[in-house]
């Protein structure tokens, strides 16, 4: 079983999903989560289980509606032992027609054998992963 540094699980967060997210690359992204990872809008009480089966054509939809996708401005707390990473950040998305929209975001990542197997979302403003 791959247990992840605190460098390492910056990385996977910032580097190999969101760094992936913002640039619209789907499978990258989703090479971080495990076949069965459970991801949670907790602030919208949407859930998308399953990494193929519901997180998939969630960010396919979600990178197809928005034009421009930015995530930065991260802060990290990171606890090894537990395989757990809680990231606050700031999160711009820019429409087709012009919108802008702007959040500070929380996510807290559980990881297991390298990949997320939960990730809650907490935001600050309209959920846009529908």
């Amino acid at each position: 079983m791959t247990k992840l540094s605190a460098a390492e699980l910056v990385d996977l967060v910032e580097n190999k999903y969101f760094h992936n997210v913002d640039g619209k690359n789907l499978e990258p992204a989703l090479d971080c989560f495990a076949d069965d990872a459970v991801l949670t809008v907790q602030t919208a009480g949407v859930t998308h289980r399953g990494r193929d089966a519901e997180i998939r054509p969630m960010f396919a939809d979600f990178m197809a509606a928005i034009e421009v996708i930015y995530h930065g401005d991260f802060s990290h707390v990171v606890d090894v032992d537990n395989q757990c990473i809680a990231s606050q950040f700031v999160a711009r998305n820019r429409y087709d027609d012009g919108r802008k929209v702007e959040m500070r975001n929380c996510n807290f990542f559980q990881i297991d054998d390298g990949r997320f197997k939960t990730v809650t979302i907490y935001m600050s403003g309209e959920n846009p992963l529908v």
